[in-house]
């Protein structure tokens, strides 16, 4: 298993594909609606097993010493094998490292006991996204 950050043209078509299938096109979004500013700027994480591409995400600066996660995703087959749990410990670490004290993220509401089990905290309820799942955001400090 190897974690790292895209490199190929065709590694990043990929990490936009497994993006897109997971969490957009379920809930009837555009191709493209996958992407925002904040990829720029973003830590790109992918968890690639014997080459196949399993799990991503994205890791931004939120505020100073606070970071945020965002678009986990997992390759629909290879959910419950820990995949999600590895790839936010590769992601709380590499925020630890740059100096961080809490990461913060916005949980669907069918994954907040996902995030709970790794030791996030429910702060508030916020929003809907496209009006159909609700969020809160949760944090966990270092």
């Amino acid at each position: 298993m190897e974690i790292r950050s895209p490199k190929t043209a065709a590694e990043w078509i990929d990490y936009y594909d497994l993006r897109y299938r997971i969490l957009r096109k379920p809930l009837f979004q555009p191709q493209g609606s996958e992407k925002n500013d904040g990829d720029s700027s973003g830590i790109h994480l992918a968890i690639y097993n014997s080459g196949k591409l399993v799990a991503i995400t994205r890791l931004d600066q939120a505020e100073d010493f606070i970071s945020q996660v965002r678009f986990v995703a997992v390759e629909g087959g290879c959910k419950g094998k820990g995949y999600g749990k590895t790839i936010m410990k590769h992601a709380e670490e590499f925020s630890k490292a740059q100096g961080n004290r809490k990461m913060i993220l916005q949980a669907r509401e069918g994954a907040v006991k996902f995030y709970q089990s790794l030791g996030y905290k429910v702060i508030e309820k916020t929003y809907l996204l496209f009006g159909q799942i609700q969020h809160y955001k949760m944090e966990k400090r270092y």
